[in-house]
């Protein structure tokens, strides 16, 4: 998707729970300590140790696990985890894990899908600001694709006063005037909607001012 991108988190969960044994602190340090260093497939072998040696079995791990897959690559075994993770009675870890896959769908143009993880994350925990950030994000990006799919399906036939407004802008997009021309396509459309005829040119000055004011 263009215009934006979705978060995602870098936290990892450790419950006080998993402390039991100086080996089993060790192993929980040099797993956190890859992760930390952006050693991912590292990291997700030390996490999957602690399942494997230790027989640590807590939703914190399979979020761990399901951060450190998403982060190597390995995107199936990410969702995995994080639909596991989600299932947790902690509601805070339930909505990072909802996050999580809402953004692993996002990147595979799986909108609609999406856009549930990200609004039953927010349900979960409704202060989950990542969760809320992409939610927006996601529910803007599909309004404003399905209104320029209708719009390429049916264009309207643009008057003269929206074709002198157009060149208008193009003269402004030439100097890289791009709020201005933006500016006056979003007056000229206010006054004759057949400027939504241009409605491509117009989200793609909104797209590059965006980008240049970020």
């Amino acid at each position: 998707m263009n215009g934006g991108k979705l978060i995602i988190g870098l936290l990892l969960l450790i419950p006080s729970s998993w402390m039991r044994d100086s080996e089993l602190n060790a192993a929980i340090d040099v797993a956190g300590e890859s992760f930390a260093n952006g050693e991912y497939e590292q990291s997700y072998q030390d996490h999957l140790a602690l399942q494997e040696r230790f027989g640590v079995s807590y939703s914190e791990l399979d979020f761990n696990l399901g951060l450190s897959a998403q982060y190597s690559e390995k995107l199936d075994e990410a969702a995995g985890y994080y639909d596991k993770a989600s299932t947790s009675a902690d509601m805070i870890l339930s909505s990072f894990a909802y996050n999580q896959g809402g953004v692993l769908l996002g990147n595979k143009k799986e909108y609609e899908a999406a856009l549930s993880k990200f609004k039953t994350a927010l349900i979960k925990d409704p202060l989950n600001e990542v969760a809320r950030y992409n939610y927006e994000l996601l529910a803007r990006w599909i309004k404003r694709d399905e209104e320029r799919k209708n719009q390429e399906e049916n264009p309207p036939e643009p008057s003269d006063f929206a074709k002198r407004k157009k060149a208008e802008a193009d003269r402004l997009v030439e100097q890289f005037r791009f709020r201005d021309a933006l500016n006056l396509m979003n007056e000229a459309l206010a006054q004759d909607q057949t400027v939504a005829a241009y409605q491509q040119f117009i989200t793609t000055l909104q797209e590059v001012t965006e980008i240049n004011e970020n």
